[in-house]
């Protein structure tokens, strides 16, 4: 009896796989539809560059040689104020009261072409008016006043700025003065595309650098140096020149990502010709713009079969049940698509999730595939006939 029993429990153990095959899973990627790039990347025939999208993880450079940066000097010295003197939107900040010295200080800076605003003694200037005079019309006046108001002197306030561009790992950056006037303060395209980004973390300054122009106590509208600025989806964010450094310019671009808002931001560093402004402002928009029009488009249609799901010759297809687009810079390498479905041994349902797709790159996302219909597994007496 007991062998018996034991011969049984033998033979229905070998019959379950029977009656519960599992199934087999077949993968095509033709869902997939890549688009070639429209064009390449356009670095600037001089100078050095460096394009930043810190969304989706490019940072690329051109000749990332240290030279003098201009006004451009000026992102660290708004950096450093509002790190050691906090302002948020809506804010004015604590007051300085114009000085004579402080006029003597912009006659100064219009004796050797130096960006600025006029003064007078006796004008209140609030944080919010020197970082709007300074971001927007890169007045460096509006710099020497808000780096003593902040630190007490200048001298202690580059030494602040200095310290931070170490903690920030700006490694090929120095500064020698807060205006950029000074050939000595130097940096390199790379750098100054990380603090960008950083600078353009804080909303206030998002706020600044977008206008085209500003109105300032005393001296009244005066107008953005940057070039673009609210014309073809551009942000901000600063602009400088000299004798030294040529046209410098730091471009930040709004760009759609599927139904996501991106910022790309193009970094040009001595450009040649013309105001020295202008020419940097266009290499800038080439560049943003070359680098929107040289993604890479992934499309995944709605429905569209990715694999199937088998017993024999019995299939269900599975996909994504949403359309989804991915884009990718030539810079980050094709992406890698690998597609993860588990098995089965009963039903399979219209809808049910079946498995994922992940899609591996600098940056990884991660879509649930869905079966397209639904299946069930051949009974034994069927297998059998």
């Amino acid at each position: 009896m007991v062998g018996l029993v034991l011969a049984s429990a033998i033979i229905v153990g070998l019959q379950i796989p029977l009656l519960h095959p599992r199934s087999v899973t077949h993968v095509t990627l033709r869902a997939v539809a890549s688009t070639s790039p429209d064009a390449t990347l356009q670095w600037p025939s001089v100078g050095s560059a460096a394009l930043d999208v810190p969304a989706l993880g490019v940072l690329v450079s051109h000749h990332n040689h240290v030279v003098p940066i201009a006004s451009l000097t000026k992102m660290m010295t708004a950096y450093v104020a509002l790190k050691l003197l906090p302002l948020s939107m809506g804010e004015t900040g604590p007051c300085h009261i114009v000085t004579e010295g402080d006029v003597e200080t912009y006659q100064q800076l219009v004796g050797i072409d130096e960006s600025s605003v006029p003064v007078e003694v006796g004008e209140q200037l609030c944080e919010s008016d020197l970082l709007n005079g300074l971001l927007v019309h890169s007045a460096g006046n509006y710099a020497v006043v808000l780096a003593s108001m902040v630190a007490g002197s200048n001298e202690t306030f580059i030494a602040d700025m200095n310290e931070e561009a170490t903690a920030l790992g700006l490694t090929s950056t120095y500064y020698a003065d807060v205006t950029g006037y000074s050939p000595q303060s130097v940096s390199t395209a790379l750098d100054q595309a990380r603090l960008a980004t950083l600078l353009m973390e804080s909303p206030l300054v998002r706020s600044i650098v977008v206008q085209p122009s500003v109105t300032l106590p005393f001296a009244g509208t005066v107008t953005s140096y940057t070039p673009f600025v609210g014309y073809d989806n551009v942000i901000g964010v600063k602009s400088g020149r000299t004798s030294a450094a040529g046209g410098c310019d730091v471009m930040a671009m709004t760009f759609q990502d599927g139904t996501s808002t991106r910022v790309a931001y193009a970094v040009v560093l001595g450009q040649e010709g013309g105001n020295l402004l202008t020419p940097a402002g266009e290499a800038a928009l080439a560049l943003d713009n070359s680098a929107v029009g040289a993604r890479v488009s992934y499309v995944f249609q709605k429905d569209q079969v990715i694999g199937s799901i088998s017993w024999g010759s019995r299939r269900v297809a599975f996909g994504l049940t949403s359309p989804h687009a991915l884009w990718w810079w030539p810079a980050q390498g094709a992406p890698t698509i690998h597609v993860q479905v588990r098995t089965f041994t009963s039903r399979v349902r219209r809808g049910e999730a079946v498995g994922e797709l992940h899609v591996i790159g600098l940056t990884t996302r991660t879509f649930t595939l869905r079966a397209l219909g639904t299946l069930a597994p051949p009974t034994l007496l069927q297998r059998l006939r």
